[in-house]
């Protein structure tokens, strides 16, 4: 925890930054200081932001002390959004030179403490891709303002909004909403492909501090009030993006952030039953869910449920099944609540959990895309299990498993045979057991490395198709060669090869040589 943080369960201001004049000059004044993904990196020695991400905050504060006038500035800017240290007006006002104390405690940005001394009451932070940098502003976490979260707090930069921005397909297109919008940080990544966005949330403030977040950072987004699919009926878009409250619960609405206060995982479900009517042909849309596990039961069976009669594609892939303790820990520790407080809540959670026969909480991310011609084929739908370190989806992947995706749709075996295929950069790994003749091979798999789920399991014969595919000769032709070498009928070999040969292709294994 910080060293100043402090302890309140309200907002210091009701309507946050409402005032446009007010956020540019803020803008203005942070961008001045060198307050940015770089300046701060740049600021702070390797160990220092290391220590910073462990939880350990004086190495940072220590640091940011009697610095030189050039960077003043932003050594006070970093105590006050980032150490959550509380600051002498005077230090402030070198800080932010195009705005008073007063305007920036009216705005909601700062609040005054005794003996003189101010600290910040919103969480405004760099954050960037490989594009550009922005400035993020939400509420302050837990960690920065002890006590229990607000009921409408507004979340800020966190581990499941950078993973659901980094598996978002980025490719042009023209309308895009962001659903469930919080303080914006997907809708600031939709602004660099996205010609319009449309940003819905049902929490007033949240909108109020999306508003803000796009308008420091020179955005305009069509920002709605609204749960679901309410704020846009009768509306398409081409890009779906979702990171909604999810948490799997009784259907309590304590925290609007995590509950939906609709029970188990029924605002998931909901949520991807709605998006064929919103979607244009061949739009997309990706969304961060958790779901149910019973205990004996599929996890994919729920999931595949969901997803029955919309008519839409889709790669379902979980990270992670949580057991209910765990789980209800996880989020616990997010609201700051009194560990008297946490335990109680905790006791009657897991209790709805053990009625409901929940056993465990699956948690993934879900990349759908709707037809070109709806109701023209079965949907195509792959669901699976993917937890690998380093396996994580990335929106080039995404897009790729959905280009191999279609690939195979369109190829029929025939011309399969005639295409020349080429094996991606890929590990053959073998596993083997000692024996009483030495080590005894038990499999063998070949992986390509950062592609999740790009592992396929091999015999002597398809390790040694997929060693002769090199963009040569027709998989046809390598089939004859390799039955003729190994004595088999040509035709059985095909029909055995066919689909691995597919599969390998669906993981990004083989792909069409140009």
């Amino acid at each position: 925890m910080p060293p100043a943080a402090h302890s309140s369960a309200a907002h210091s201001s009701a309507a946050p930054l409402t005032d446009p004049a007010v956020v540019d000059a803020l803008g203005v004044d942070l961008r001045s200081a060198g307050y940015s993904v770089d300046g701060v990196a740049a600021f702070l020695p390797d160990d220092v932001n290391a220590a910073l991400g462990r939880g350990v905050w004086w190495p940072a504060l220590a640091l940011t002390r009697g610095v030189d006038a050039a960077v003043a500035p932003l050594a006070t800017i970093i105590r006050l959004f980032i150490l959550g240290s509380e600051e002498p007006e005077e230090l402030v006002a070198q800080s932010f030179p195009s705005l008073t104390a007063q305007a920036l405690i009216g705005a909601g940005v700062l609040e005054r403490v005794s003996g003189g001394l101010l600290r910040a009451s919103l969480d405004i932070r760099p954050h960037g891709d490989d594009q550009r940098e922005y400035l993020v502003i939400s509420d302050q976490d837990a960690a920065m303002r002890s006590g229990p979260v607000a009921h409408d707090h507004v979340l800020g930069i966190g581990g499941a909004s950078v993973s659901l921005a980094r598996a978002i397909i980025r490719e042009p297109v023209g309308r895009a909403l962001d659903l469930g919008t919080g303080c914006g940080i997907q809708a600031l990544h939709l602004d660099g492909h996205c010609a319009e966005i449309v940003a819905t949330d049902t929490n007033d403030r949240a909108l109020r501090l999306a508003a803000a977040t796009a308008r420091i950072n020179g955005m305009s987004w069509d920002l709605r009030a609204g749960s679901l699919f309410e704020p846009v009926e009768g509306e398409r878009f081409d890009l779906i993006v979702s990171n909604p409250p999810f948490v799997v619960g009784a259907g309590d609405r304590d925290y609007i952030y995590r509950d939906s206060g609709m029970a188990g995982d029924a605002l998931c479900e909901s949520l991807i039953r709605g998006i064929p009517d919103h979607l244009n042909p061949g739009g997309t849309a990706q969304l961060l869910a958790n779901w149910v596990i019973g205990e004996g039961v599929d996890w994919r069976d729920r999931v595949r449920g969901w997803l029955d009669g919309t008519g839409l594609d889709a790669w379902v892939v979980q990270r992670e099944a949580a057991d209910p303790i765990d789980y209800i820990s996880l989020w616990l520790s997010d609201a700051g609540e009194r560990p008297e407080d946490s335990a109680r809540r905790g006791a009657d959670w897991l209790a709805f959990f053990e009625q409901a026969g929940i056993s465990a909480i699956g948690m993934g991310v879900i990349t759908l895309r709707a037809p070109d011609e709806p109701g023209r084929r079965a949907p195509d739908v792959v669901i699976e299990e993917i937890t690998g370190a380093g396996e994580e989806v990335t929106g080039f992947e995404a897009q790729a498993f959905l280009a191999r995706r279609t690939y195979l749709r369109t190829t029929s075996d025939d011309q399969l045979m005639r295409r020349r295929l080429t094996t991606a950069p890929v590990f053959l790994e073998d596993q083997s057991l000692p024996g009483s003749e030495g080590w005894q091979r038990v499999s063998a798999t070949v992986r390509r490395p950062g592609g999740p789920g790009a592992v396929l399991g091999v015999d002597e014969v398809s390790r040694a198709l997929l060693a002769g595919c090199r963009g040569e000769v027709p998989l046809g032709v390598l089939i004859d060669l390799l039955a003729g070498h190994h004595g088999v009928d040509a035709d059985a070999l095909a029909q055995a090869a066919l689909p691995v040969v597919r599969e390998a292709i669906g993981r990004g294994i083989l792909y069409e040589a140009e």
